[in-house]
């Protein structure tokens, strides 16, 4: 694993390796998790969780690391939950079972079970990252078998893979790290938007160039709704990257807010994105039968969040803390603690089912709730759509992402807050304008 430190000294601090995680603390919660074959009696596993990162850390200016976090020990919320209700004992970082949450958990968690059966049909999420994954497919195909939603290829027209210029067939050099972000992304909007198509878009390297002309591709294929799980330091150069990548009316483009703790970055401060921030979901015995909080594991290790360097702030945010833009606007479940279930196999990551957290857990999940929601109005920023519509969201309203001069930068608190922006999803009235 490479530990190259950013250029910069907040980069140094934005990018440091992950090390142990946060203990899980999920309520055993008895009923309603999707789960496989009951997992074999084991030795007792550590109960904290431990991850790494997927993807090596940006060396230069301009270039993007993915915001993926794979689980490689201790029990994960849902695992604890399972063994709870089944008497088993789980193992750690279980490569033969799922071990973190699936399509009907997250669904629930987020009011958005009705939808995803009646929704999405004839709709397509645009997936872009860098690099190729030679088993994007069909690993896919055993991550929707698995949890029993409708088969997503190539053959049926539902899955599409190119690179940024939309070539078939001269794709970009394969990388294990990448691997696991896209077999991330492809899940979180299979789980979340089942009917939805999906295109998968590789750029040649993570250049903030190469993943922009992916984004731009990725709009002329039709795609209405486009995830991104990377990010970077802010730069001079980002007001020119928002004109040439990002400016799309009519389309939902996602960005993960990052995974370094407090501190903004690069493209989720792009006014014309949706920059989306990162909680902790558990599962509990209240009415909605969850509960999240901003997502820590230290001051330097968590969602992101701040106030933009350089990029304008857009004319529907109007918190005053922040003379420009302000990360984030919404967000969803990223701590690898409380993390999603990841099926791979490519590379040396690759080795079956995964737990995974990470904002590049929650940009793709916010991407697919756009989706579900129905197509953007011509000419919108479905950015802004949120800040009208904030009765229709979870308000985050307790934890914290490190220290900062000005509390709801990195504090949760009632109402709009840097780490959660305006909440988690409550069904999709929040989405759509």
């Amino acid at each position: 694993m490479r530990t190259t430190p950013h250029s910069s000294p907040a980069g140094r601090r934005r990018w440091r390796r992950a090390g142990a995680a946060v203990t899980a603390t999920a309520a055993l919660l008895l009923t309603g998790l999707t789960t496989a074959a009951h997992a074999e009696a084991a030795p007792a596993a550590p109960s904290k969780v431990t991850w790494t990162r997927s993807c090596a850390l940006p060396r230069h200016t301009g270039e993007m690391a993915c915001n993926a976090l794979r689980v490689t020990g201790g029990l994960t919320a849902f695992q604890k939950q399972r063994a709870e209700r089944d008497g088993t004992t789980p193992k750690a970082a279980d490569a033969s079972t799922p071990s973190g949450y699936g399509p009907s958990d997250l669904q629930r968690a987020y009011g958005l079970t009705s939808a995803a059966t009646s929704s999405g049909t004839g709709r397509t999420i645009a997936v872009v990252d860098a690099h190729d994954d030679p088993d994007a497919e069909s690993d896919l195909a055993t991550y929707r078998s698995h949890y029993g939603l409708p088969a997503c290829t190539a053959a049926n027209g539902c899955f599409k893979k190119v690179s940024q210029t939309g070539s078939t067939t001269a794709l970009p050099a394969p990388d294990s790290g990448w691997a696991g972000e896209i077999s991330l992304d492809l899940d979180m909007a299979s789980a979340i938007c089942p009917n939805c198509h999906i295109v998968l878009v590789e750029a040649k390297s993570a250049s903030m160039a190469n993943l922009g002309t992916a984004v731009n591709e990725a709009v002329s294929l039709g795609a209405k709704y486009v995830s991104n799980s990377y990010g970077g330091g802010e730069s001079s150069s980002d007001a020119t990257y928002d004109s040439s990548y990002f400016n799309h009316p009519g389309v939902a483009i996602t960005v993960s807010a990052g995974d370094g703790g407090y501190g903004a970055q690069y493209p989720a401060a792009s006014k014309y994105v949706t920059a989306v921030g990162g909680t902790r979901l558990s599962a509990s015995p209240t009415t909605r039968g969850w509960t999240e909080s901003v997502w820590q594991t230290s001051s330097t290790e968590g969602t992101g969040s701040g106030c933009s360097a350089y990029d304008a702030k857009p004319a529907w945010q109007t918190d005053t803390g922040c003379a420009r833009r302000m990360i984030a606007d919404v967000s969803a479940v990223a701590d690898p603690a409380t993390g999603v279930s990841v099926y791979d196999t490519y590379g040396a990551d690759g080795q079956g089912w995964a737990t995974y957290g990470g904002t590049s857990a929650s940009a793709p999940i916010i991407a697919s709730v756009y989706a579900l929601a129905g197509t953007p109005s011509s000419g919108s920023y479905p950015a802004k759509f949120p800040y009208a519509n904030t009765s229709a969201l979870n308000d985050v309203t307790s934890g914290s992402n490190g220290t900062c001069a000005t509390s709801y930068f990195c504090a949760a608190r009632t109402g709009y807050d840097g780490p959660t922006g305006w909440g988690t999803p409550n069904g999709v009235g929040a989405f759509t304008g």
